[in-house]
């Protein structure tokens, strides 16, 4: 049987590809044999990455990219078209956050939040989709979060950005299934990363996320390889419209058990 997680002869976009899981994503699918377009708003910090990746013998391009600009979005895509002649995966990665109270969210941050992670996740696959709708075949993967489905004081804007890619990944599914594309958002829970490494470093955070985490940690960029893989690939051609939780659980709500005497 042939191996439904190979990649040969494929071309992964990931954007907001410069720095953390954005790089775990590229490095995981060119390891599967995809060639890269990888993407930031600096090229410079996508040139160490893309060195490294081209080790492995993959195709790679470095594209710059807001993709809160509608015009670098259109721009981007071409260039990648231009570059490596077709896209049949895209990881729509890039985001942000600002950690605030919500009695002290500005109108700015709410733009900037939702800007990024909710219209900027849509324009970026729309422009990809207009590819893969031509070649009748393509797989989406939108980045969210556990806040798709739970809430956290201090993330009110970010957490109705990912809700709102949540519904969005169903719609666009439903949308551009009869074309062969699938669409599903990958939601992983918490990760340290460069967004949030403040909270690992406030006393006691770690111990109190874990007695909420039933597999009893934080989780490690490794742990999202497979799932990604799975919706990136033929192994996953009949999954769409879905949202995969990989969390350790904690989104079931889970507190310590007490014990019974």
């Amino acid at each position: 049987m042939s191996n439904l997680f190979d990649l040969s002869g494929k071309v992964a976009l990931v954007t907001g590809a410069s720095r953390g899981l954005g790089q775990q994503f590229a490095r995981v699918l060119a390891n599967a044999g995809a060639d890269l377009a990888i993407t930031s708003r600096t090229l410079a910090s996508l040139e160490p990455f893309a060195a490294e990746m081209r080790l492995l013998g993959q195709r790679v391009a470095c594209v710059e990219l807001n993709v809160r600009e509608q015009a670098s979005i259109e721009k981007a895509v071409a260039a990648v078209l231009t570059e490596l002649g077709q896209i049949d995966i895209l990881v729509n990665n890039a985001g942000c956050n600002i950690r605030k109270r919500a009695v002290e969210v500005t109108w700015d941050d709410w733009n900037t939040i939702l800007d990024t992670n909710l219209r900027g996740a849509f324009f970026v696959a729309q422009a990809v989709a207009r590819h893969m709708i031509e070649r009748r075949a393509g797989r989406i993967v939108n980045i969210g979060s556990v806040t798709c489905v739970a809430g956290y004081a201090g993330l009110g804007p970010y957490g109705a950005s990912r809700g709102g890619v949540k519904q969005l990944t169903m719609s666009l599914a439903h949308d551009w299934g009869e074309y062969g594309i699938t669409v599903n958002c990958l939601a992983p829970g918490w990760f340290k990363t460069a967004q949030n490494r403040a909270l690992y470093e406030v006393p006691g955070w770690v111990e109190y996320l874990c007695e909420r985490i039933p597999l009893g940690r934080p989780g490690t960029p490794s742990d999202l390889d497979g799932a990604l893989l799975l919706l990136a690939s033929d192994a996953g051609r009949y999954i769409t419209g879905q949202t995969i939780l990989v969390d350790g659980g904690v989104s079931v709500g889970a507190v310590r058990a007490v014990e019974q005497k």
